[in-house]
């Protein structure tokens, strides 16, 4: 290792690393890393960051098997379904949890984070070094898939282990599992990149992503059978991505006489993707149009 990288390690584990160390990335002649190389630099910062945070680290791993334990728990007696099937209400809803768990690591975690590092000056340091939106925005990709990836192994772990919820067998179903798994982490992962400029302040970030992200919850199927809802709810929901991510899961982890219960009938693949892409190609138009590395009032 060069003297100038040591440097940059050195730095980056410090306070004001991440805008020190990205200065210090200029490499032999002069010249910065390519795209590919910053983002990964920035992919282990945001990882480094997020593990010194112990508070933050357990309630992302533990809210989704926290919530399943509590419903499980309180509700284990009772069956989901009609004269269609019948299935335990930890296997219904394990779908939902794994649904919210990347809703939860993409969009609210980044509309939040960003919206205090843009609050706390150091979107402005970063600013001021080389490094491109895009390897700032990539290492929040990265972050979130290691995230959720973690979460969602120890959730499934969890649930198979002490609630017995029965696990796909079929190698069908679990690519289905990657694909809706990969297009919802990056629709939420870019919708919470547009939606971080929204909050005026770091202060007021939680205020104002939170409450929208329990009312898609509670609209999607995540806390009630998606079935046993309003007609209208059930439209309004259908808007949303969160919707289309848990009704992709139950896809994967319910008997499949189970789509009958779904509102058109069947599981919507296509219309699945079609939604989530959607999603995807509008959070990256609003995230490039509407990001700001510096506050509103800052010039």
């Amino acid at each position: 290792m060069s003297t100038t990288d040591q440097v940059s390690t050195r730095r980056a584990d410090g306070p004001t690393g991440p805008a020190v160390a990205t200065a210090a990335w200029v490499g032999r002649g002069g010249r910065l890393p390519g795209i590919a190389r910053l983002t990964l630099v920035r992919a282990g910062v945001e990882l480094r960051q997020f593990w010194r945070e112990r508070d933050a680290v357990v309630f992302v791993f533990a809210y989704p098997i926290v919530m399943l334990a509590i419903f499980a728990s309180v509700f284990g007696s009772e069956d989901q379904g009609t004269e269609v099937a019948q299935i335990g209400f930890a296997q219904y809803f394990l779908p939902g949890m794994v649904a919210t768990g990347i809703m939860l690591t993409s969009f609210q975690s980044l509309a939040v984070s960003i919206a205090v590092e843009r609050d706390d000056g150091t979107l402005r340091r970063l600013r001021a070094t080389p490094l491109p939106v895009t390897a700032y925005v990539g290492g929040k990709v990265a972050l979130t898939l290691a995230t959720s990836v973690v979460q969602t192994a120890l959730l499934l772990a969890v649930a198979a282990l002490a609630f017995d919820v029965p696990l796909p067998t079929d190698a069908g179903r679990w690519v289905t599992f990657a694909w809706v798994f990969a297009l919802g982490a990056a629709t939420g992962t870019v919708c919470g990149v547009g939606f971080s400029s929204l909050p005026r302040s770091g202060r007021s970030a939680s205020a104002v992503v939170t409450p929208v992200v329990l009312v898609l919850q509670f609209i999607s199927g995540v806390f009630f059978a998606f079935f046993a809802l309003p007609g209208w709810m059930q439209t309004l929901a259908s808007v949303f991505p969160l919707k289309w991510i848990a009704q992709g899961m139950r896809s994967v982890f319910l008997p499949e006489e189970m789509a009958a219960l779904e509102t058109s009938g069947s599981w919507q693949h296509p219309a699945t993707a079609a939604v989530l892409v959607a999603w995807l190609i509008v959070g990256l138009v609003v995230g490039v149009r509407t990001f700001r590395w510096r506050r509103r009032d800052d010039g």
